[in-house]
């Protein structure tokens, strides 16, 4: 749908913002009227970004510098505009930069918590305000690694290495709910060791899988369909104010449990065991009323009823009176972020050699693990081959659809590669999710789907240093043939 693509080499994200920040800035004054005196170091935040030496931002990104000007002029000048980005920003080294320098550029020009610009959802049950848990950072930090929680969570790249190295506090035991990690986290087959030494781990799962292969007790949960449900996450994404709850549609059989009554179960047993006190989770359907009475913003027994949920109509700005900075203010100038701009420009001019930045790739059919071992989303064409455009293919002598290595610093796996035009040069894609060949799987259809996995060759070293995400997007790989 777009009416302009410009690719950009992976990872260098926020060097092409910084460019489109300075050049928005040339184009005329900030347009900041609307935040009044809810801004604190706008000023500071602009002058760090404006200091910032962007002569070599086209051979960083590959996007030239007429282009990011053209661009500057026309979000400037438009009467609404919104500058977005998501998942692919955020899973790079700077992501964090990347969404506050995005966020600068639609408080310069006015389009940040307005109408036809960028606003953010207040959605009927919230996740953040009054009555929920307010966000920390850095209250501990990992013990190996020393790296700092984000809102009560370490990194998982600090998984495996918790898990192997010895000394006080070293993880012998675990438990784990759907995930699997083995396939979905930076570095798999060293947290597959990992995982294989512990002392005792028990799993909520519904399969064998690549990570609960390893578990000494696995404790499958009833079906969702039996349970209820509202979406306290995406809905705060949705595009529109709406409010759904979920009924069962099919009953729960009386020896099955949902994965809320198992750790109720758990909780009180580890608590009896350890004399401690323990408060039981209420069930969903009491969690859901209480939220939505206590929200009171719409009737739960009305939610309740609307079958297909309901639409309360499109979203309105909300950000400035839902502030809950100690200032009471927009921060622009966060000193972690300021901190990571510095660390920015230091980094090296990227030089050509040999090597292939890697992205990540998501079918709609075939976008995590757990899809793989539904017949219906896995039949027909093979989905899990390298994506490489075909100047790189001819370079390196290869051919279409022939075995290929494909290595990073850290491992390497072997797969086919298919000849892309529509991928920049020197950029090469690979599905993620794949890579159950490991042997020990209980789910026998994703067991038989060809394909490796891409976090054989993640990096747990390679961060977005503030929020602890790992940096998937941009990893160096050489390719070669079988």
């Amino acid at each position: 749908m777009a009416t302009q693509h410009l690719p950009i080499r992976p990872g260098s994200d926020a060097w092409f913002l910084i460019a489109l920040l300075q050049h928005t800035m040339r184009a005329g004054p900030p347009r900041l009227d609307a935040y009044a005196d809810k801004l604190a170091g706008m000023d500071d935040a602009l002058a760090a970004v404006r200091s910032m030496a962007c002569d070599d931002v086209e051979a960083r990104t590959g996007i030239a510098l007429a282009n990011i000007a053209d661009l500057a002029a026309r979000l400037y000048a438009a009467p609404s505009a919104a500058v977005y980005g998501r998942m692919g920003v955020s899973t790079q080294r700077f992501g964090s930069l990347c969404q506050w320098l995005i966020q600068l550029i639609n408080l310069y020009t006015g389009n940040l918590d307005r109408v036809g610009g960028v606003l953010p959802n207040d959605p009927v049950l919230p996740v953040t305000g009054p009555g929920t848990s307010q966000g920390h950072y850095g209250l501990w930090h990992s013990r190996v690694r020393g790296l700092a929680e984000f809102a009560g969570e370490l990194p998982v790249a600090v998984m495996a290495e918790e898990m192997l190295t010895p000394g006080t506090g070293q993880i012998r035991a675990l438990l784990t709910c759907a995930g699997n990690p083995v396939l979905s986290t930076p570095d798999g087959r060293t947290l597959d060791r990992a995982l294989g030494g512990l002392d005792f781990y028990v799993a909520i799962d519904f399969y064998v899988t690549e990570t609960t292969r390893h578990a000494h007790l696995i404790l499958p949960p009833a079906s969702f369909l039996s349970q209820h449900h509202y979406d306290l996450i995406f809905n705060a994404f949705a595009v529109r104010q709406v409010a759904r709850w979920n009924l069962p549609i099919e009953p729960a059989a009386p020896e099955e449990r949902a994965d809320w009554e198992i750790f109720n179960g758990l909780g009180a047993a580890y608590a009896a065991a350890a004399n401690k006190p323990w408060k039981p989770l209420p069930a969903p359907e009491l969690m859901i009323e209480a939220g939505l009475t206590r929200a009171g913003r719409v009737d739960p027994a009305h939610v309740r009823d609307a079958e297909h949920g309901l639409d309360l109509g499109p979203l309105e700005p909300s950000l400035l009176r839902r502030l809950e900075t100690p200032s009471g203010k927009i921060e622009c100038a966060s000193a972690l972020l300021l901190a990571e701009l510095e660390s920015l420009a230091a980094q090296a001019t990227a030089e050509a050699d040999a090597t292939l930045s890697l992205i990540g790739r998501r079918d709609v059919r075939s976008n995590n693990s757990w899809m793989h071992n539904a017949e219906r989303l896995v039949k027909g064409k093979l989905r899990h081959h390298l994506h490489m455009h075909p100047e790189d293919l001819a370079t390196r002598k290869l051919t279409e659809g022939s075995r290929v290595r494909v290595r990073s610093i850290i491992g390497s796996i072997e797969t086919e590669v298919l000849g892309d035009a529509g991928l920049m040069r020197g950029v090469v894609c690979l599905p993620h999710g794949f890579g159950h060949d490991r042997g020990g799987v209980g789910w026998t259809r994703a067991a038989t789907v060809a394909g490796a996995s891409y976090n054989d060759l993640t990096d747990t070293a390679s961060l977005d240093a503030p929020s602890g995400n790992a940096a998937l997007n941009g990893t160096p790989v050489w390719v070669e043939a079988l």
